[in-house]
C-alpha cells in the first residue's frame, strides 16, 4: 500500500497537462472560474479511470489510428488552452475573460489527455493490493487516488489564485499569464515530440 501510495504521489505531482492549467487558470481567471474548471478535471479523471478499469478504454486504445488521434486533439487542445491562458491578462488578447475555461473543458481536457489514461492504467493495473477481491481493491484505489489528487489540485489551484490577488502591475501579470501559457506550450512539445512517426 504505501508504494502504492508514493506512486499516486508522484504520479500526480509532477507537472502535466491537468495541474500547469489547473494554475494557469487560477492565476489567468481567478477563483470562481479555476473552481468550476477542478471541478470539469475531478470528474474527467475519475471517468478516465472507470474507462480503464472496465476495459473500455483498452478496447478503444487498441485501435491503432486512436492513440494518434487521440494525441493530435490533445496537442490541439492544450495549444488552444495554452493560448486562453497566455492571452487573459493581456490588452490584445482575442478571448474574453468572460470565456474563462469550465467545468466541461476540464472535462474534454481529461477525455483527451495521455497522462490521465498512462496513469490511471499504471495505478488501477498495477500494484495488486492482494486483499482476494478485486472490487475492493478498485474502491480503495479509486478512494486514496481522489484522497491524493484532490489536495494536489487545489494547491495548484490556490497557487495560481494567489498570483492573480498579489495586486501585481498589469505588465507583470500579462508576463506571469504567459509564462503559465507558454509552460502549458512545453508540455504540448513534449507530447509533440513522443509522437510517433507516420
Amino acid at each position: 500500500m504505501l508504494i502504492f501510495l508514493t506512486a499516486v504521489f508522484f504520479l500526480l505531482i509532477t507537472p502535466g497537462p491537468g495541474v500547469l492549467s489547473t494554475a494557469g487558470v487560477g492565476a489567468s481567471f481567478g477563483k470562481h472560474a479555476a473552481i468550476r474548471y477542478v471541478t470539469g478535471l475531478f470528474i474527467g479523471t475519475n471517468l478516465v479511470a472507470l474507462a480503464v478499469v472496465t476495459g473500455v478504454a483498452g478496447l478503444v486504445l487498441a485501435h491503432p489510428m486512436v492513440k494518434p488521434i487521440l494525441l493530435y486533439l490533445s496537442v490541439a487542445y492544450l495549444a488552444y488552452l495554452a493560448l486562453r491562458v497566455a492571452l487573459a491578462g493581456s490588452n490584445i488578447a482575442f478571448i474574453k475573460r468572460q470565456s474563462a475555461p469550465g467545468i466541461i473543458n476540464g472535462i474534454a481536457l481529461q477525455a483527451i489527455n495521455p497522462k490521465a489514461y498512462v496513469v490511471n492504467t499504471t495505478l488501477f493495473t498495477g500494484f495488486p493490493f492482494e486483499y482476494g477481491s478485486y472490487g475492493v481493491e478498485v474502491a480503495l484505489k479509486f478512494f486514496t487516488i481522489n484522497l491524493i489528487w484532490i489536495p494536489i489540485h487545489l494547491l495548484w489551484m490556490v497557487l495560481g489564485i494567489s498570483l492573480q490577488h498579489m495586486n501585481l502591475a498589469p505588465g507583470t501579470q500579462r508576463l506571469i499569464s504567459v509564462f503559465m501559457g507558454l509552460s502549458l506550450l512545453v508540455v504540448v512539445a513534449l507530447a509533440l515530440w513522443q509522437m510517433p512517426s507516420a
